[in-house]
């Protein structure tokens, strides 16, 4: 059993290319609320100026352990917008309506692990592409503060839901100085789903895992069940 945690730890250390030097961030929660129809977008501020130098990557991960929220396609941390600005503000409302820095890639600049779903479960996670495993922005609308803070099909719009244990990094479209620079993201319902969160920068992007990197994970699985099968009782 001790090789097989050794290896399954090799493989989810090739598979998760954090980026380096990455840096947690501390969020303040703003007055008020905003979004779309129904409108219950909480935001929340994040100073990134103790961050020094550059960075080119922001990292969410849900940590929520299957507690709060809703199910199902809507399971885990529910992201309404994400922005980076250099103004300073106070209130929902201000963040919202800020224009923001052309530094997000939405199409393509981002790499997304879906976590789980809570039953009862759908076929993919709310605002993700066909299979599940990419943003569909068209949807999830990711640069701007527009949810629709309701899980009703139709109705539901503006977000992403995460999943529980569910990770979205944004690679930027090049080095962002952190010097007087604030990122606001919006949670959705204003559930306290931020609090069961991590969010990360990285002076580096996130790379993609490479085919070959989700092999390897099966093959460190299957020498674990190899193992446990040959583990005496």
């Amino acid at each position: 059993m001790r090789i097989t945690h050794v290896l399954l730890g090799a493989a989810l250390a090739v598979i998760v290319n954090s980026p380096a030097e990455a840096a947690p961030v501390t969020f303040t929660k703003l007055t008020g609320i905003t979004g779309g129809s129904p409108a219950g977008t909480a935001v929340y501020q994040a100073d990134l100026s103790s961050v020094s130098g550059s960075i080119q990557s922001i990292t969410i991960q849900d940590n929520s352990s299957g507690l709060g929220g809703a199910t199902g396609q809507f399971s885990g941390f529910d992201l309404d917008a994400i922005v980076l600005s250099t103004t300073n503000c106070a209130d929902a409302t201000c963040a919202a309506g800020l224009g923001g820095l052309a530094v997000f890639d939405f199409t393509s600049g981002i790499v997304f692990t879906p976590g789980t779903q809570r039953v009862p479960t759908d076929p993919k996670l709310f605002g993700t592409g066909p299979a599940g495993n990419t943003v569909d922005d068209s949807v999830a609308t990711l640069g701007t503060f527009d949810g629709n803070s309701t899980t009703a099909i139709p109705g539901a719009f503006g977000f992403i839901s995460l999943g529980d244990n569910g990770v979205i990094s944004f690679n930027l479209t090049g080095p962002v100085s952190t010097t007087g620079l604030f990122m606001y993201i919006g949670e959705v319902g204003d559930n306290g789903e931020v609090a069961a969160s991590s969010v990360t920068v990285g002076r580096d992007p996130v790379s993609v895992p490479e085919p070959a990197t989700f092999a390897l994970l099966g093959l460190a699985f299957a020498g674990m069940r190899f193992a446990r099968r040959r583990s005496p009782n």
